[in-house]
């Protein structure tokens, strides 16, 4: 398996995870996204050609107010450059079987290239309730809302992990 940059030709028109959204943004706007607007990037994992996953990240920043006090404690008071994670998925014949997590490692080495090119606090992500315990078994947690949102559908939390973190898990493989 590797994982590499979405290419124009990968075929993603049968791609299949099981959940709507993430099956129509993958094969309708994912290379849209990247190779017109600009406006992320998608990583798959791939194996004979084959798109086994995905994962979608974009540049960000995170308003310092919505971080545990706690956290707060050696930051500036001006808002952090952050890697998001958009979107993460694995094909539904494929799941259970560490592609996930081989996608979220290929998002942390990014974040930790990014923080060395540009600079970055860490990773954000807004998780489904269903995924949410995945990432704060690796330490994700939840951000501070810090104003009000629509409740016309089910609200992702969002999650952030210090790239600190990051930084002991890359160094711990």
């Amino acid at each position: 398996m590797e994982v590499r940059r979405l290419r124009e030709e990968d075929d993603r028109s049968s791609f299949s995870c099981g959940d709507d959204d993430l099956d129509r943004f993958f094969r309708r706007y994912a290379g849209q996204n990247q190779f017109r607007s600009h406006f992320g990037v998608s990583y798959v994992a791939v194996e004979a050609d084959a798109v086994l996953g995905y994962a979608t990240i974009a540049p960000g920043h995170l308003e310092i107010d919505r971080l545990p006090a706690s956290s707060r404690k050696r930051l500036p008071g001006y808002p952090l450059p952050i890697l998001r994670l958009a979107r993460l998925a694995v094909a539904l014949p494929k799941q259970g079987r560490g592609i996930g997590m081989a996608l979220l490692r290929h998002v942390f080495a990014l974040a930790l290239q990014l923080d060395a090119d540009f600079g970055c606090g860490g990773l954000v992500v807004d998780a489904k309730a269903s995924a949410a315990p995945f990432y704060e078994r690796l330490g994700f947690f939840e951000l501070e809302v810090v104003e009000g949102g629509l409740q016309t559908r089910p609200q992702p939390k969002t999650l952030f992990l210090p790239l600190e973190e990051i930084r002991a898990a890359h160094k711990s493989r």
